[in-house]
């Protein structure tokens, strides 16, 4: 289910995203804060799995508990769960499914399964398929495969329709609109030229005063700097453009004379948007003015300024094989459209794992239950309490199907049962469908996810519980000034 939260102004977020929901949330106990970030580490490195590394962690330090109080050792239990970690991975790695890296059908099913929990489930296989679509484009292929910057997409919303009409810019978006009302609205076949310098007459770094003593001086004087603005705008029409976006002002004298040529031009652009536009249409930034030449320049099919909702957009769009393009998600109401956002941020991580490393395993808790029940038998060869360890850490891993059968509303002690009859024959894609209520092949249901995010859960996780249980006190420091004064023995950990 979603969660609302409510912060001190009254401004609400509706999510289910794990990290939003700890990111958001207002937490004061250290060991707690340490929870809140795993997920954000794992949302940054790998974008999916932040709910189920907190959980596993939580489950592991949990089972911790139960050993401690029979007398084990923090530091046995600490090096058991190690142990079994590295087993884990070595367990997933047996069962993972290689894929091509750019296979496309691959990359949707784990994309759609990202987002089969969220609040666009209903509209996954559309978003899906522009988010590999997005993905692919801005993928470059090297040596051991390929590489992806997610950064190179860029997300824009804006509330008004629905989800549906979410769609894939093949170029970008900038929230800006067209500087001066004699400029044309719409360029086709449009030749852009990228300045990142001022169109304006710059001021001395010096103090100077000027004497004017006539009329005919001033005249001439104002004369001078229109002719250079003029000669700044020659410039630009000589080299050939049409487009024209400059990362810093524009004089509205320049604007004038650029208006005159016909020449669409958008002004204090940002640097990262600079840095897109050079990607997507092939244009070189230019500081320099005199340095503007024809080979300089990017193109584009269409270039037009847009009113969405109550603002003025300028699309760049068609660019030919674009290094760098925008998802423009849509959405009936602000809180729909963030929701949307973040749903299409998991989905576009989890495509860029497929791709850098090309394996997948199945979702609905199928190798958490699989690596539970392997790990029970590798526990049998452990010798002295470790192996109790290892049995709590195999307890923990099926934390994850049993938290999705409740989810689902269906009687955990069943399910664990069935799960682990069906997994005993030999089928580790066996997990919860959380939809039907069943326990089914989740392999067959294309409910995928990539291996990189199921390994970051299991060494995240392990190590913020290891953290924790080395701990035995809490002690205030004096270093942050005026700490709250602990109670007597610690904060009961």
């Amino acid at each position: 289910m979603d969660k609302m939260l409510v912060d001190s102004l009254g401004d609400v977020t509706i999510t289910n995203d794990g990290a939003t929901i700890l990111k958001e949330m207002d937490i004061e106990h250290p060991a707690a804060k340490m929870m809140v970030e795993i997920s954000k580490a794992t949302d940054n490195e790998v974008g999916d799995g932040t709910t189920s590394v907190v959980v596993l962690a939580g489950a592991l330090i949990e089972k911790a508990e139960e050993l401690i109080e029979k007398g084990v050792h923090p530091t046995v239990i600490v090096d058991g769960y190690r142990k079994s970690a590295d087993k884990a991975i070595q367990v997933l790695g047996s069962i993972a499914h290689d894929v091509r890296g750019n296979e496309k059908r691959e990359l949707i099913r784990v994309a759609k399964t990202s987002m089969q929990t969220k609040l666009v489930s209903r509209e996954s296989g559309l978003l899906a398929e522009i988010v590999v679509r997005a993905a692919m484009q801005v993928s470059e292929k090297t040596d051991s495969g390929y590489r992806a910057d997610i950064d190179d997409v860029r997300v824009e919303k804006k509330t008004g329709g629905s989800i549906r009409d979410t769609s894939l810019i093949e170029g970008i978006i900038l929230n800006k609109e067209v500087v001066h009302g004699g400029m044309p609205k719409c360029v086709e076949g449009a030749r852009i030229a990228l300045i990142s310098a001022a169109l304006e007459i710059e001021k001395t770094e010096f103090e100077a005063k000027i004497n004017i003593s006539s009329p005919d001086q001033m005249q001439k004087f104002l004369d001078e700097e229109t002719y250079m603005l003029k000669s700044m705008v020659d410039k630009i029409v000589q080299s050939g453009a049409n487009v024209l976006v400059c990362q810093k002002g524009i004089d509205d004298t320049a604007q004038h004379y650029l208006a005159k040529a016909g020449i669409l031009a958008v002004r204090r652009a940002t640097e990262s948007d600079m840095t897109r536009l050079s990607k997507a249409t092939g244009a070189r930034s230019v500081t320099n003015l005199d340095d503007l030449a024809p080979k300089d320049l990017g193109f584009a099919k269409l270039v037009s300024e847009r009113k969405i909702e109550t603002d003025k957009l300028v699309f760049i769009e068609g660019c030919k094989n674009p290094l760098a393009v925008t998802i423009f998600v849509r959405g009936g109401s602000q809180r729909v459209v963030d929701e949307a956002e973040r749903s299409v941020h998991d989905a576009l991580m989890v495509s860029k794992d497929v791709l850098e490393k090309p394996a997948i395993v199945a979702g609905g808790g199928a190798p958490e239950a699989y690596m539970a029940g392997k790990i029970r038998e590798w526990a049998g060869t452990l010798s002295g309490r470790e192996q109790l360890a290892a049995e709590k850490y195999a307890e923990a891993l099926e934390v994850i199907p049993l938290s999705l059968a409740e989810n689902a509303g269906m009687n955990v002690i069943d399910t664990l049962a069935e799960l682990r009859a069906k997994q005993s024959r030999g089928s580790h894609s066996i997990g919860v469908d959380a939809r039907s209520g069943r326990v089914v092949d989740m392999s067959k249901l294309d409910v995928v996810e990539p291996l990189t995010v199921k390994e970051q859960i299991i060494k995240s996780a392990t190590e913020a519980a290891s953290m924790i249980l080395r701990i035995d006190d809490v002690i205030a420091s004096s270093r942050s000034g005026g700490a709250p004064a602990m109670p007597q023995g610690g904060m009961g950990m």
